[in-house]
């Protein structure tokens, strides 16, 4: 018996033929305002359902500026990184004098090694498979990590190191992990967000403490971590209960929140927080008017300043928090949003506020989301 492939015969026992599946087929997808061409489609019109970027499959992740006139970066399975949306600052990293807005994903450069992004105010940061970290974009209050306050159209290594792992922009400032589990943090720094005991800006990382269990952060004008030990930890502002203390006051270093040791994952809005347990639970607090929270309710003088349990199950996966919404995804591969739905950012095909997670379609195929600044994400 034979088998003939693209012109290559193959004879013998053919049950011991092992013929690969094809790669998965991942798009991308955006809806939202669609204000400077954040959406990616080529126009500035919004959208209230999810609406497929061109028609590449092969994206891997991504991540949006959280911010008015917000940008968005992805990057493709070939390690390749792209950029569009607002560019007033440089921020989308195409050596472009004339900051221009992009409608359409563009290519940054012709590097194949990109590995993870994240993005701020007008400014993004990236991580190269060796270990290298870059910075672009508006470089006010030193912001960009270059220990400038220039604008940068291109990515520029930020100082020399190969030892970085993770890296989180917030609103002003930004926060990073290194590969032996140090947290640094850099920009803005009224609030004390960045977590060095004072309220001073900075233009260049900064180790924040001498801890080397750090896991993961996230911020908004604020900053949240957690350690490899499942602890909960945030600084900065607190006006809307945003740290979880308990209260609305302001820290600037590192505090614990609670006693739990089961924390997994987090995410940051504005001034709200959501995270995830290592029982699948889903968690909230902070400010809550536009029903940012999911705790089914929603009111101009809600705020929660201690962890709320958004329903009842524990299959959560992971959750992204932009300005004044999320979006999560389930263990079944399921995408759900709620929150502010002013400009169709929800997915819902309406522009109703919801409270309370809603499912966005029918799909069991979402991989990644990524909520920003009235618009959103996803990849699958």
């Amino acid at each position: 018996m034979a088998l003939t492939i693209s012109g290559f015969t193959i004879t013998g026992n053919l049950n011991a033929v092992h013929i690969p599946p094809p790669p998965p087929e991942y798009y991308l997808w955006s809806w939202g305002l669609g204000t400077n061409g954040r959406l990616g489609l080529g126009d500035t019109a919004n959208r209230s359902s999810p609406t497929q970027i061109g028609a590449d499959t092969n994206w891997t992740t991504l991540d949006s500026g959280a911010m008015k006139f917000a940008h968005a970066h992805a990057i493709k399975t070939n390690g390749t990184l792209w950029a569009w949306g607002w560019n007033s600052y440089g921020q989308l990293g195409l050596n472009d004098p004339t900051t221009t807005n992009r409608s359409s994903p563009v290519q940054v450069g012709a590097l194949t090694n990109w590995l993870k992004l994240s993005s701020g105010y007008a400014v993004t940061f990236a991580i190269k498979t060796d270990g290298t970290m870059w910075g672009w974009g508006q470089g006010g209050t030193g912001r960009s990590g270059l220990g400038i306050t220039t604008d940068r159209s291109s990515p520029v290594q930020i100082g020399s190191g190969t030892t970085w792992s993770n890296v989180y922009g917030c609103v002003y400032h930004a926060l990073a992990i290194k590969t032996d589990g140090t947290l640094w943090s850099w920009g803005y720094n009224a609030g004390g967000q960045l977590g060095l005991g004072d309220i001073t800006s900075r233009s260049s990382p900064v180790q924040v403490g001498a801890l080397t269990n750090w896991l993961s952060a996230a911020g908004g004008y604020f900053s949240v971590a957690i350690k490899t030990d499942g602890t909960l930890w945030s600084w900065g502002f607190n006006s809307g209960g945003q740290l979880g203390q308990g209260n609305q006051t302001y820290r600037s270093s590192p505090v614990q929140v609670g006693a739990l040791t089961n924390w997994l994952s987090l995410t940051a809005g504005y001034d709200h927080t959501m995270a995830i347990k290592t029982d699948g639970t889903l968690w909230a607090w902070g400010r809550n008017q536009a029903g940012q929270l999911g705790l089914g309710v929603s009111s101009s003088t809600d705020s929660f300043s201690s962890p709320i349990q958004v329903g009842a199950l524990t299959n959560w996966q992971s959750v992204s928090a932009g300005w004044y919404h999320n979006l999560a995804l389930k263990t079944d591969s399921t995408l759900w949003t709620w929150g502010v739905n002013t400009q169709g950012q929800l997915g819902l095909g309406d522009t109703t506020v919801r409270s309370s997670p809603i499912q966005v379609g029918a799909s069991t195929t979402w991989l990644r989301a990524s909520a920003g600044h009235a618009s959103s994400f996803a990849i699958g």
